[in-house]
């Protein structure tokens, strides 16, 4: 697994305290798959040969609010978060512009983040159930 939601989200589901590193201020910028996928399939149809495109949603979420969204969507409280020292190095922030996608492309993120993250846990319950 490996990265921040399905990590916390096997965490939680099993029963663990997640980590929050730091005070949970770290910015990420969160993009459903399918709107991913769809971004890349404009870029490949309609895109300029050799263009740089990059896809995101402008919204910036903070590891904190996103591990407190977790546990609330699994009717978990508090408890579960565990706030340990940050790691050295740690990027405070990840963000792109994707203003070049949105203008030439006449794409944007049809997914919001809530509901895609909803989504997604649904998906993982099913999925560790099967293993």
């Amino acid at each position: 697994f490996g990265k921040f939601i399905p990590t916390e989200l096997k965490g939680l589901i099993e029963g663990r305290r997640i980590p929050v590193y730091g005070d949970g201020s770290q910015v990420r910028e969160w993009i459903h798959v399918s709107d991913n996928c769809r971004a890349i399939t404009k870029v490949l149809e309609e895109g300029q040969s050799g263009g740089i495109y990059n896809i995101g949603t402008s919204r910036h979420i903070k590891n904190l609010y996103l591990a407190r969204l977790l546990i609330a969507e699994l009717g978990l409280n508090e408890n579960c978060l565990e706030f340990v020292s940050d790691r050295p190095g740690h990027d405070q922030r990840y963000s792109i512009s994707s203003a070049k996608i949105k203008s030439e492309l006449n794409w944007s993120p049809q997914i919001e983040f809530e509901d895609g993250l909803r989504e997604t846990i649904k998906w993982f319950q099913g999925r560790l159930r099967g293993f």
